[in-house]
């Protein structure tokens, strides 16, 4: 394949004290002849890549997170997927493949083997589910439902940020396991989505003036899904039923700022509830388990896929924000490439 002479990338420029802003990354251009392919190693032209809430945690230099800080000079990490165009001695990959793996902001990755995963043949899959309902996302909500949650069908389940990626799909497998839905979003235009389209029993707006009154009359639950944090996690810490559980996935509200602290805690100890988090990778053994679940799920249209697309790498430092601000709906994605990379596998 025909190389262009140069190609982009971004890397991490300036360590943000609170939001992202435009001198966060830096784009740099790069002579594609530098790309050297070693034994066991692929070319990957990249195609797609993921932007997720987890990334403003990898901006702080923490020392007790559960994966390394991207480093000021390095290219910004995220997953995403690619062609390879070209291989190296030895590996286990052809041109053409399709390909998932951290390949970060950039236009083309050299990857060792071991870096990457061919997609696999799924029917009625499409490349970009990889990044949603059969990726991290899809796997998060599942385990976060039947291992943290341990969900039971009849049981009532409350979900914030429920109009995101993990928010719209753990909402769905809650309605396909028998569960009543409580979806929590931040606009009137997320709730009528979750209504109408996801299907969720009771959505409500954080914003309303009388959100404490809804979320009280939705009742109790049985389990809570947490992607935000803050004063919402905190209203709920009051909201669990009797050996309530709540699977804390992440703390969207709080990634921008110093946490508040929580101070309902003590109710936990009167339902004879529990809080959990939890790391997605940890179940990475488990997840054709959850791939064969979600992928029967989608092929009979029970579970729905909504992705928030933005076009080019040059969007990317924009686009990361709109995750802390509410400005998605659905898995937020970055077109990097023209190359066709969403056909049906």
């Amino acid at each position: 394949m025909h190389l262009p002479s140069t190609y982009k990338q971004y890397v991490f420029d300036e360590r943000p004290t609170e939001h992202i802003t435009p001198t966060t990354f830096k784009c740099e251009t790069k002579s594609t002849s530098d790309l050297k392919v070693g034994p066991g190693q692929v070319l990957v032209e990249v195609t797609w890549i993921s932007l997720d809430p987890a990334m403003r945690s990898w901006l702080n230099d923490s020392k007790r997170a559960y994966t390394p800080p991207v480093k000021l000079g390095e290219v910004m990490r995220a997953a995403g997927l690619g062609i390879v165009v070209q291989v190296g001695e030895g590996s286990r990959f052809s041109v053409g493949d399709e390909v998932s793996g951290v390949v970060g902001w950039r236009e083309y990755a050299v990857l060792d083997d071991k870096a990457v995963t061919k997609l696999p043949t799924i029917a009625g899959a499409q490349a970009l589910d990889f990044l949603g309902p059969l990726g991290h996302v899809g796997m998060t909500a599942y385990f976060g439902l039947i291992d943290i949650g341990k969900i039971k069908a009849g049981e009532t389940l409350f979900v914030s940020g429920a109009a995101g990626a993990v928010g719209s799909v753990t909402c769905q497998i809650g309605k396909i396991m028998g569960l009543k839905v409580v979806a929590i979003a931040g606009s009137d235009e997320k709730v009528e989505w979750l209504k109408k389209e996801i299907g969720v029993d009771v959505a409500v707006n954080y914003k309303a003036p009388d959100f404490r009154q809804q979320i009280i009359a939705a009742g109790f639950a049985d389990v809570y899904f947490d992607n935000v944090g803050g004063e919402i996690l905190n209203l709920m810490m009051t909201r669990m039923a009797m050996k309530g559980r709540i699977a804390l996935c992440g703390a969207i509200s709080d990634y921008n700022g110093k946490p508040k602290g929580l101070t309902n805690y003590t109710s936990l100890i009167a339902q004879r509830a529990r809080i959990e988090g939890f790391v997605v990778m940890d179940y990475v053994k488990q997840y054709p388990v959850a791939m064969k679940a979600i992928a029967e799920w989608t092929g009979k249209g029970l579970l729905k896929r909504k992705f928030h697309i933005v076009d080019g790498l040059d969007a990317a430092p924009a686009a990361l924000p709109l995750l802390y601000s509410g400005g998605n709906t659905g898995k937020l994605v970055v077109k990097v490439s023209r190359h066709e990379a969403a056909s049906k596998l």
